[in-house]
């Protein structure tokens, strides 16, 4: 069972955060997400195509964030099953977006998935 300190859990919350500081200055950027930077067009393209009513520039950098790992992780990466990946998401949308992220991570992220 998934707890706040599985390291996986960790892990992502760590990308996530490294992601939102990278949408405010691109210098911030590490180590941990320099795998999914040379993929952001194509992912935000796969956010754009989801969700056309919103343009990347007006989603919440925290939401975009989020997105964008975990499309990152249903396209390109493939590790985990697709359900563990947009349930994290969702998690993540839940403790770090407002109230309407959930909502909106999980309509996209199935978007996405549909399209696979």
């Amino acid at each position: 069972m998934k707890t706040s300190q599985d390291p996986r859990h960790q892990h992502r919350i760590d990308r996530m955060q490294q992601l939102f500081a990278h949408a405010f200055q691109a210098s911030t950027a590490d180590h941990s997400i320099a795998d999914i930077l040379p993929h952001i067009s194509a992912l935000d393209s796969a956010v754009q195509d989801a969700a056309p009513e919103w343009p990347t520039d007006k989603i919440a950098k925290i939401d975009l964030a989020i997105l964008r790992l975990a499309a990152y992780e249903l396209v390109i990466e493939k590790k985990e099953p697709p359900k563990v990946i947009i349930d994290e998401a969702i998690e993540l949308a839940k403790s770090y977006g407002n109230e309407n992220s959930p909502k909106f991570v999980n309509g996209v992220l199935g978007t996405i998935l549909k399209t696979l």
